[in-house]
């Protein structure tokens, strides 16, 4: 995708101003090569505020413009991440019953924003994705989700691993969707504080993160393809959620008439 001029900041300088003025990097893009003092102080910038970066030929950086960008181009985020510490907590101070989309690995765009329309329609209370190796708010998946990205939190963590087991310590269920269940996911409590793993498209959820899981639920396959898209079953497991909460609203009503 060619990139517009409002998605992208170029040349050191301008890029190291944009950090400190608060802009929201999806990642900063380095000429292999890059080198000097001014590189070595915008280096530092990155370190310190954590960004994403990534080494790429010449070519590369010339293909999104034939400015002077000096060897590095930030490309900008359409949102502003959140983090998993800080959005958590407030869920539960504001009295919500926390239902969450944990995405391992997920790397096709259109997935990302089909899910990420599902996640707003649903009332889900965020999305939390991996920093590498991972799909990224991008103005692409943003116009698949038909604009829900900007309404869903979207937590974009360094180590999935570990946003898992904050999860887990938060009193929060989580449950991985997988062909590799023995319970249908009907079967589950979707009621309790929940965050639903997807896989990856093509190798599914990591091992590590499956270990941790603390329910495994299966959509039953009836014909001759072993799975789904993974945007399609996360619209199932979360309107599977939405189904049981307003079951259990309605007999908690009937039940105090």
């Amino acid at each position: 995708m060619k990139q517009s001029n409002s998605d992208y900041i170029f040349g050191i300088r301008a890029v190291i101003e944009a950090i400190d003025a608060g802009k929201s990097i999806d990642k900063v893009l380095l000429r292999k090569d890059l080198g000097g003092d001014l590189a070595r102080e915008l280096f530092a910038k990155i370190k310190e505020y954590g960004i994403l970066t990534q080494r790429v030929p010449l070519e590369k950086l010339n293909r999104i413009t034939m400015k002077n960008h000096q060897g590095v181009i930030a490309l900008i985020s359409p949102v502003t991440y959140h983090h998993l510490d800080n959005l958590l907590p407030s869920l539960f101070e504001e009295g919500k019953n926390p239902f969450l989309l944990v995405l391992d690995g997920i790397t096709d765009t259109r997935n990302f924003g089909a899910i990420g329309r599902t996640a707003d329609c649903a009332g889900a209370d965020g999305i939390v994705i991996p920093e590498r190796n991972s799909v990224s708010v991008t103005p692409d998946a943003v116009k698949t989700s038909a604009g829900g990205l900007f309404y869903v939190p979207v937590c974009r963590e360094r180590d999935i691993v570990t946003a898992v087991r904050m999860l887990k310590d938060s009193g929060v269920k989580v449950v991985a969707a997988s062909e590799k269940a023995a319970s249908n996911y009907s079967s589950l409590d979707f009621t309790v504080p929940v965050a639903i793993v997807m896989g990856s498209e093509d190798v599914g959820i990591s091992d590590e993160v499956l270990r941790l899981c603390d329910e495994l639920a299966a959509i039953p396959m009836s014909g001759n393809i072993g799975s789904l898209n993974v945007s399609v079953a996360a619209g199932i497991m979360a309107y599977e959620v939405v189904r049981q909460r307003l079951k259990a609203d309605s007999d908690l009503a009937i039940s105090q008439e």
